[in-house]
This record gives C-alpha cells, structure tokens and sequence, in this order.
C-alpha cells in the first residue's frame, strides 16, 4: 500500500530512477544528499523523509550501486564516496516498521560490509597511484567512505562485530602505508571507544535494575515490619482493653481500616476514571473549537452578505417622513442653485446612471458565481483527494471501496490512464531495469490491451512499504 503523505521530491526521484537508464542511476541518487540537507536535523519531518527513501527501494539502489564496479560509474570514485555518505545518513535514525528483520539482518550487515571493500579497493588504488593531485584526492575519497562507516557503526553498534570479524578490515589494518594505517587507526580508535561507551551503558543499566531490586525488597521488609508492628500493637491494646469491650474495640479498628480502605479506593478509581475520560474531555474542547470558528466565519459571512447586498429602497417610509424629506431637498436646491438643464438631457442622464448600476450589479452577480463555482470544484477536488489518500488499495478494496477510485473529472482521468500505462509498460520491461525490486507476482499482458480504456479510474504505481 502506498505510502500516506509522500514526500513529491521522494516520488519523483523514485519514478526518475525507474524510467532511466542503468548508467544515469547514480547521478540520480546523489539528489536524495540535498534532499536530506534540506531537511532539518533530529526532526519528524527528516525521518519520515528517511521512511520514504526506504520504502521506494532508494536505499537499496544505492547499496546495487556500490556493488558495481568503481570504472562503470559516472563520477567514478567522487560518486561512490557521495552514496556512501547518503546511505550511512539514511541508515542511521531509519525506523523500518514491518521490515524490521530484513534491515537489521540483511541491509545494514550488507552495507557495513559494501564500506569495507571499497575501502580495500581505495587503499589498493591509494598505494599503487603516483604521487600528486590523484594521490590526495584518493586519501580524501578513503577517508569519506571511513566517515560514512564509523557514522553507520555510531547508530547501529551491533555492526561492530561484524565488521572487526571481517577479512576486509583486517587487511585495511595491514598496510605498510602511513597515511592509510592512521586513518583505519583512528577509525579503529573510535569503533571501540563506541564499544565502551555501550559496555558502560549496559553496566549502568544492570546497576540501576539491582538498585530497583534493592528498593523494592527494602520496601517489601517495611511493609513486613509495619504488619508485625500492628499485630504487636493490637495485642498490647487487647491486654489493656476490658474484656467486655474487646467486642467493641475490635469493632472499631474494623471500620477505621474499612474507611482507610475505602478512600484509597475512591482515589484509584476517580484517577482511572479522569484518565479514561481524558480523551473525551480533549474531544469535546476540540468540537467547542471548531463550533467557536465555524460560528465566527458564519457571522462574518452574514455581515458581508448585508454589507454587499443590494439597495432595497427605504422601508417603511410615511408620508410625514416623505413630506420633511422633500422640504429639505427643495431647501437644499434653494440654497445651492445649479445650472439649468433641460428635461431631456436629465432623463439622458437619469438612463446612463440606470444602464451603470445594473452593468455593476449583474457583473457582480456573476463574478460572486463564477467565485462560488470555483469554491466547489476545489471543494470537490479536495474531497477527491481526501477519499483517494484514505482508500485501502485495489487489492484489499471490498464492496462499494472501489468507488473511492473514481472520479468525474476527466485531466485525472487521463492522468491516471497514463499512470496505468507506465505501470504496465514497467511490468514489461527487461528484466536489468529492476534490479533490486522485490519479487512480485508477473503478469504477461499483450501489447494489443496497453491501449485498454480505463475510464475514470485512478491507478497508482508504487510499491508496499
């Protein structure tokens, strides 16, 4: 199923590295550096990013990349040492979910060990190249890919087993060359002060285990303490009380314990209760919220709607009101005399001043419908989107789910028959162009139904994750 709320930088460098050519690959994937950049460190948004990486496969693209032969490469080693760099970053912080075994079992073991021959190669390259600019440059390229490798180990320690038990590592650690020898040295140097570091974490956490151990016998001897205390002391009362009011004594201790009991009890169960009923008290806060809004958009709304309303004419006007209206206009013109014009030039324009305010009032009815219309297509394209994103896949869909998939408008209609085609197109291609895939159920489907009339019917492309 696909993933919901997919980074698009993510997909379309998924779909690029798909449809392009084997030797374009690793160009492709140095995009996902700037990605991860770009993104900000020890946030959700950069793991969630980091999920979406893995769930394309990226990951394991960059690991098929680095199997392959350094001269095959574009880029050559400036390439390679870049990949490592985004796979050790892409690795570390990753939260596989379902996948959990296949990665801690298979990915990063192959990763760690991916890091230590291109090292073995870049030392073999590093002693046998001539001294100058390639020599340098060769250092620098090994001491990237001994970075990327110490920062993998840095987040996942259980690697370091792996890779002290390695042949690889143990050849790195047997050269003649000072420059290399320092390097893997310090690498080394680091790789066990990481060990330690785990060593004291864990000797620290079976000494905070004995402590709690410690702590809770202590407390288990109190409570034995006090209970034999209380016996001792109702025994002694027992020997001062009369004997006719042992009786009631003991009855008396009896509802003093019951009352003891009972207001522990109420406190444990109003606590359970408040926690129980916390998620309502949050739901109903919320719908207060949204009631509060919703309230507020619709007063606003109603007070522009009066605002922008058109002029009705004055209501309920007597004739008194009528009588000292016309008195104020005649003494106004008495007062302010104007140029004589004829009849027939005022009822000119009395009709000019008519045609323009029904020119404005219809242009605004429609520009207010041509807005409302536009408001319900998004509105539609919305909900499209919504129901699209929350619809299980064509596989798990059951009953009326498929009409999820539907949709009346025609762009996504073509744009999903496109989809369809790509993906059929994708299922017919040879066999180099998804290395690295995992296995999946083939069907064979003639070229003659590639041109198969979907309808409206959305198709997506991508794999689980």
């Amino acid at each position: 199923m696909k993933a919901m709320g997919t980074d698009p930088r993510i997909l379309s460098l998924a779909a690029e590295v798909a449809i392009s050519p084997e030797q374009n690959v690793p160009v492709i994937l140095l995009k996902l550096k700037e990605i991860i950049n770009n993104t900000p460190f020890g946030s959700s948004e950069l793991k969630k990013v980091k999920q979406d990486i893995y769930c394309y496969d990226l990951i394991r693209y960059c690991l098929l990349v680095l199997s392959q032969d350094c001269s095959r490469i574009q880029g050559g080693w400036t390439t390679i040492s870049q990949l490592t760099q985004i796979l050790s970053h892409c690795c570390v912080g990753l939260e596989p979910g379902e996948d959990a075994e296949e990665f801690y079992n298979e990915l990063l073991p192959s990763a760690a060990e991916n890091f230590l021959v291109l090292g073995r190669q870049l030392q073999t390259c590093f002693i046998n190249a001539a001294e100058g600019e390639e020599k340098d440059a060769l250092l620098h390229f090994f001491e990237i890919v001994t970075d990327s490798l110490f920062w993998l180990l840095g987040g996942h320690v259980q690697l370091i087993q792996n890779v002290l038990r390695s042949d690889h590592f143990l050849h790195l650690l047997q050269t003649d060359n000072v420059q290399v020898g320092s390097t893997v040295m310090t690498m080394l140097q680091n790789i066990l002060q990481i060990s330690r570091s785990k060593r004291t974490k864990m000797l620290l956490k079976l000494s905070r285990q004995k402590e709690e151990e410690d702590h809770r016998l202590q407390l288990q001897l109190q409570r034995q303490r006090a209970m034999r205390l209380s016996r001792e002391l109702r025994l002694s009362m027992l020997e001062i009380v009369h004997p006719g009011q042992v009786e009631k004594h003991n009855r008396e201790i009896e509802e003093k314990s019951a009352l003891i009991i009972q207001k522990h009890w109420r406190g444990y169960r109003e606590r359970k209760n408040f926690c129980q009923q916390r998620p309502s008290l949050v739901e109903y806060k919320a719908a207060v919220t949204l009631q509060r809004a919703a309230l507020k958009f619709l007063a606003k709304c109603r007070k522009k709607k009066k605002l922008f309303a058109p002029w009705q004419g004055l209501r309920e006007l007597t004739d008194a009101c009528r009588v000292e209206l016309k008195q104020q206009v005649d003494d106004y013109i008495r007062r302010h005399p104007g140029s004589e014009v004829s009849g027939v030039i005022n009822r000119e324009l009395h009709s000019q001043a008519q045609e323009r305010l029904q020119h404005y009032f219809m242009g605004r009815a429609l520009e207010e419908r041509a807005q409302q219309h536009r408001e319900a297509l998004t509105a539609r394209i919305n909900t499209n989107i919504e129901q699209l994103m929350k619809a299980p896949s064509l596989k798990e869909a059951e009953g009326k789910e498929p009409e999820l998939f539907l949709s009346r408008s025609r762009p996504v209609a073509a744009k999903a028959k496109q989809a369809h085609l790509n993906t059929l197109k994708h299922i017919q291609a040879p066999w180099w162009k998804k290395l690295g895939e995992e296995a999946r159920d083939e069907i064979d489907i003639p070229k003659d139904e590639l041109s198969i009339e979907l309808g409206t019917l959305f198709i997506g492309g991508t794999k689980p994750p």
